[in-house]
């Protein structure tokens, strides 16, 4: 089977910007939209496929069709008909609130399915674009508290000037916030546990404070400090740098200018490419061609056991 394509879900939020519409090159003439979900199992907000033999069915309903064809055995033995990852692309006009989620075992305490990690890769954000990941200092539980209610947290926390081909890891119980300018590739755990900690003391449309999750998330933080949160790599064209490898997904990025053949005779598991910049042309071992653009994201089946990608484009791709 080919590679599929989604129509991705567009949310528009209250601190959403202007990225994403022309990132995407899409004719919708949506304001504020902060992130675009492309590719999705999460109930309720399930992506479709765009093309094909199984044009109009969301994900969730082809893994049924597929099982192990889609996702890979080991996989499907794991996630059952649940698809693993969710992907984003996400754009900040403002800064969103401090958080954190939860580990699975910690979700699943807290009536939750599984709990949440992700990774940040920075596309073409602002210039002055800046973020949050981990503490910065040791505090313990009862200085956090303390600190949330007299609106002091952020001096824990180490903040970063981004710019775009950084890395953020981000694993379960590390406190974190985008921030004003950021324009993101998000890559998580299918699961929408978010704790919020803090939100700047801002009001929504109505006049109400958003809601805290305090307590909960005082349970899920790490309060471990390390010296440096941003992914270190260095670039290089025609061949894949790998970013992050985790139990939920490993993430390399491939800066192409030349063809390359990538094999995944080995690998049991479904990939996933994501178009950061130009394009090419994606061919599979059994001639099925699908172009790669910027703005666009492709899943490949588990089945497939070669890709040749042409062009000039680069892109991410992620498995687990």
């Amino acid at each position: 089977m080919k590679p599929l394509k989604f129509n991705a879900l567009l949310k528009q939020t209250l601190w959403g910007g202007d990225k994403i519409i022309p990132f995407k090159h899409l004719s919708d003439k949506l304001e504020n939209v902060g992130e675009s979900w492309e590719i999705s199992g999460v109930k309720g907000n399930e992506t479709l496929v765009a093309e094909g033999e199984f044009a109009g069915q969301s994900l969730n309903d082809v893994v049924i069709a597929l099982k192990a064809d889609l996702v890979g055995k080991a996989n499907y033995e794991r996630f059952g008909n649940e698809f693993p990852l969710l992907i984003k692309f996400i754009d900040a006009r403002q800064d969103l609130s401090i958080q954190v989620h939860p580990t699975d075992e910690i979700a699943q305490k807290q009536g939750k399915d599984r709990g949440k990690t992700e990774m940040w890769y920075i596309m073409d954000s602002d210039p002055d674009a800046k973020l949050y990941s981990g503490l910065k200092k040791e505090i313990t539980p009862e200085q956090y508290k303390e600190m949330v209610e007299n609106d002091t947290i952020c001096d824990a926390l180490a903040q970063y000037a981004v710019k775009e081909g950084d890395c953020f890891f981000l694993p379960a119980g590390r406190i974190h916030a985008i921030g004003t300018g950021c324009f993101l590739a998000e890559i998580q755990q299918t699961s929408d546990v978010t704790y919020r900690i803090y939100d700047f003391k801002r009001k929504d449309k109505d006049g109400n404070y958003r809601q805290l999750h305090t307590k909960e998330a005082a349970e899920c933080i790490n309060y471990t400090v390390e010296n440096n949160y941003r992914t270190e790599y260095v670039p290089v064209k025609n061949q894949g740098i790998a970013l992050v490898s985790c139990p939920y997904f490993s993430t390399a990025v491939y800066d192409l200018d030349e063809p390359m053949t990538l094999d995944y005779s080995e690998l049991d598991s479904f990939v996933i490419l994501i178009g950061m910049k130009g394009s090419g042309t994606v061919t599979d071992g059994e001639g099925n061609t699908l172009t790669l653009n910027a703005g666009e994201s492709m899943l490949v089946p588990a089945t497939t056991q070669t890709l040749k990608v042409e062009g000039t484009v680069k892109f991410l791709e992620t498995y687990v």
